[in-house]
């Protein structure tokens, strides 16, 4: 994985702790976005651990960049330190997959990197509502090339979509629509590749702006 901060101590703090766990390499670092995005394409990392804000090429703008490149690959785990950042919904769509407090504690900054490294969504619990409610504010119409796109899925597929963007576990969804959770994860790997989506993250981004999902109330 990659560490990218403007912050000298931070990015040798969470590369020290990271790189004391089991499973997690850290490959390199970057001082800000447009160093972060050269690294990424030198050194191809799993997962970049990325501030979102920082100094010239911010991190929204270097995570754009990364997850727009040709073949790519590279999970964004965005760092924040406020637990609502106005940039949460553009980070969200420039392809970040997950978010984390920069006060996080070394067993949930390593638990975090496991998680977005094997493609699931990550929102720390404390913003999920509230981001929710951006949605609303900000997606407006939904985008009529989504809904069409939607329209790929199966019915149940459709199903499953919804409940990811509400939040819903595998297992919570295998609990909702009586199934196993396994053939929730085979629905999931299916709708991720129809709709050409990195991960759950990026399938609740795309269940809003498709208006297959309103937030409650709207």
């Amino acid at each position: 994985m990659l560490i990218a901060d403007d912050q000298t101590m931070v990015r040798q703090g969470f590369g020290f702790l990271l790189g004391a766990e089991p499973g997690i390499e850290v490959v390199g670092q970057a001082e800000d976005g447009a160093e972060a995005v050269a690294r990424v394409a030198e050194l191809a990392p799993d997962v970049v651990l990325m501030d979102i804000r920082m100094p010239g090429v911010g991190g929204i703008e270097a995570t754009r960049r990364i997850t727009g490149a040709p073949g790519a690959t590279a999970k964004i785990l965005m760092l924040t330190t406020f637990d609502l950042d106005e940039y949460f919904y553009e980070a969200l769509r420039a392809g970040a997959s997950g978010f984390l407090l920069k006060d996080a504690s070394a067993a949930e900054l390593a638990h975090a990197v496991r998680v977005v490294a094997a493609g699931d969504a990550l929102l720390a619990p404390a913003v999920t509502k509230r981001l929710i409610a951006e949605f609303s504010r900000l997606t407006g119409a939904p985008r009529a090339p989504l809904r069409e796109r939607v329209g790929t899925l199966t019915e149940r597929e459709t199903e499953v979509l919804a409940l990811i963007a509400q939040g819903l576990s595998n297992a919570e969804i295998a609990t909702a629509l009586v199934v196993a959770e396994q053939t929730v994860k085979t629905h999931v790997g299916r709708i991720l590749v129809k709709l050409g989506l990195r991960d759950r993250t990026q399938a609740a981004v795309f269940a809003y702006e498709s208006g297959l999902v309103r937030p409650t109330g709207h």
